[in-house]
């Protein structure tokens, strides 16, 4: 397994500064990661530093609540879009999940999908820890339905991924889309069970201290 492969090497605290940005392409360069996942502030000066390589830059939109109207979503993701970024992640409405309102959360969601080019990359995040497990196939079912490219299991700001939760995204997506764990990962070990339960993508800020674990436990 390359495990840096799998990772989306992430900074999104709101005090990251300019160099802590050019800090995480260098790491992500170092340990050829699959993409940094940033701010959309600093989406530019990511691609810029990293042009030139395979690595992705990534943007989050609508983050980390989800509760913004569709058209500031949408504005987010095109600009993002515009200055350099492959891959958004973006929040799905929580209050109409929660409301059962499918209708509403699909609609924008297959909205902000049409506003962006068919090569970017489009995760949407439906913060299972905050969300019942009852929701989670009709979660599921809608970002499905909107056309995106993964479903991802939270924003890590409301609690860490679990095995259990990737195992069920696996088993509600029957391989229909590809799934992203984030969220309090911080071994190797940890990381590789996500893999291992089904998890395509791994997002993570420990990502320099997982990787300095798993090739040193690969030289053992």
């Amino acid at each position: 397994m390359d495990l840096n492969h799998f990772i989306d090497h992430t900074l999104l605290k709101s005090e990251a500064t300019e160099s802590d940005i050019i800090k995480l392409c260098d790491e992500a360069r170092r340990f050829s990661f699959y993409s940094v996942m940033i701010n959309p502030v600093f989406v530019s000066l990511a691609a810029d530093k990293l042009a030139g390589t395979d690595i992705k830059v990534g943007a989050v939109a609508g983050f980390p609540l989800g509760a913004n109207q569709a058209e500031i979503k949408i504005m987010e993701a095109v600009r993002a879009e515009k200055d350099g970024a492959s891959e958004i992640d973006i929040v799905a409405n929580l209050g109409w999940m929660m409301a059962g309102r499918w209708d509403r959360v699909t609609g924008e969601l297959r909205d902000i999908k049409q506003h962006l080019s068919r090569q970017t990359v489009l995760k949407i995040i439906i913060e299972m820890p905050l969300i019942p497990d009852s929701l989670w196939p009709y979660a599921v079912e809608a970002v499905i339905s909107a056309g995106a490219d993964f479903v991802k299991s939270g924003t890590g700001f409301f609690g860490p991924v679990t095995i259990d939760q990737v195992v069920k995204l696996s088993a509600l997506s029957y391989g229909r889309i590809k799934i992203k764990a984030a969220g309090g990962i911080k071994t190797a070990a940890g990381a590789r069970g996500l893999i291992s339960a089904g998890a395509n993508r791994i997002g993570c800020s420990a990502s320099v201290a997982i990787m300095q674990e798993y090739l040193v436990a690969g030289k053992k």
